[in-house]
């Protein structure tokens, strides 16, 4: 009976080596997926003519009389001219109306804006220079320096450790507690429902 197993057992061991041939996985589901490739946001293209886009784009926002735009990648530098007579809150409403604008084009970059005249003038004659031939690369010390008036460095030690959740705001409610940023606006939305 021993031999009878063993006999058998080489012979299933042979038939099945006799059959492995591979054969490729049939594609009966119907559920199969699809993919679709999405071209890169147009400012990779050509950043010459995003600049020119973007800066007819920041013309035709309300209250600003002229636009100066250098893109370098998905950021756009740009300088605004605006009525000197406007508040500085205008002013501000303005610079985020125009990054705002940006953000939702189809060029889509992020943008860094300034109303100051002197660095609108600066950027102005960059944009000036890249479009007659010289390379971005040679303006990139500058363009920093320009980011960095615009957005000034904060120092390391007003901001928030790593593992701050939140930063308390100064106000207290009337249990005499700190309102987190959240906790305020919540609070305040509340108030406008008359919850």
């Amino acid at each position: 009976m021993k031999k009878e197993l063993v006999v058998l057992a080489l012979m299933l061991v042979s038939l099945a080596g006799c059959n492995s041939q591979a054969t490729p996985p049939s594609n009966n589901n119907n559920n199969s997926m699809q993919t679709q490739q999405v071209k890169p946001r147009a400012v990779a293209d050509n950043q010459e003519e995003a600049a020119l886009h973007l800066e007819n784009l920041a013309k035709g926002i309300e209250g600003v009389e002229d636009a100066h735009v250098v893109v370098i990648g998905n950021t756009a530098i740009v300088g605004i001219n605006v009525d000197p007579k406007l508040e500085r809150s205008r002013v501000g409403t303005i610079k985020y109306s125009v990054s705002e604008a940006f953000r939702k084009d189809p060029y889509g970059v992020h943008a860094i804006v300034t109303a100051d005249v002197d660095l609108g003038e600066r950027i102005a004659e960059i944009g000036d220079d890249i479009r007659a031939g010289r390379p971005v690369q040679g303006f990139i010390e500058e363009l920093a320096d320009i980011v960095g008036r615009i957005v000034p460095q904060i120092p390391t030690d007003l901001m928030p450790g790593a593992n701050d959740n939140q930063i308390e705001a100064t106000n207290k409610n009337d249990e005499g507690k700190y309102h987190t940023p959240e906790q305020m606006i919540e609070e305040h939305e509340q108030k406008l429902k008359g919850e």
